[in-house]
């Protein structure tokens, strides 16, 4: 293609990692990498349970699910500490998990506005999901009502899986 694509997860996309530091995308390069935008008082919330179900079956074949909290829809806690502890007691979590962001409008994050700019996908609500594939390109967008386990969302992973 003239010009090449636009890619939704170039190497220079970081977010502020929940334990400090910086999350690169450049590190997960040749890897699937499912993005759900996520918030700790949402009726979605018990989806935490599956995003790590996922990261569990499919991280040892190259998966990563990045959880990426937000208070864009006001069902966040107060801050990036309390999100922490209440997802590690919770739901045992131990995917990787950035500090509370930006998901939509002007003040979104580069890596959803790329994605928007790319496929029009914006999250309407907390738990969308953003599968990125191993050339950094959109492969799925999926709502708040399609579960991390579904067949719809295992099946597009297990395609790009090694």
């Amino acid at each position: 293609m003239m010009g090449g694509t636009a890619m939704a997860a170039p190497k220079d996309v970081t977010f502020s990692n929940i334990d400090g530091g910086t999350l690169d995308f450049s590190e997960w390069a040749g890897k699937p990498v499912l993005v759900v935008n996520t918030a700790s008082q949402c009726g979605f919330t018990p989806q935490y349970k599956g995003m790590q179900e996922l990261y569990d079956r499919y991280k040892d074949r190259g998966l990563v699910v990045l959880a990426v909290p937000s208070d864009d829809f006001n069902q966040e806690l107060d801050s990036a500490e309390e999100v922490k502890d209440f997802c590690e007691i919770t739901f045992g979590l131990d995917l990787p998990m950035t500090d509370i962001t930006p998901v939509r409008g002007a003040d979104a994050h580069p890596f959803y506005q790329q994605v928007k700019a790319e496929t029009g996908f914006a999250p309407k609500w907390n738990f969308n999901k953003v599968l990125i594939g191993p050339d950094g390109k959109v492969v799925g967008t999926w709502g708040s009502t399609t579960r991390p386990t579904s067949r719809s969302i295992t099946k597009e992973i297990e395609a790009l899986l090694d």
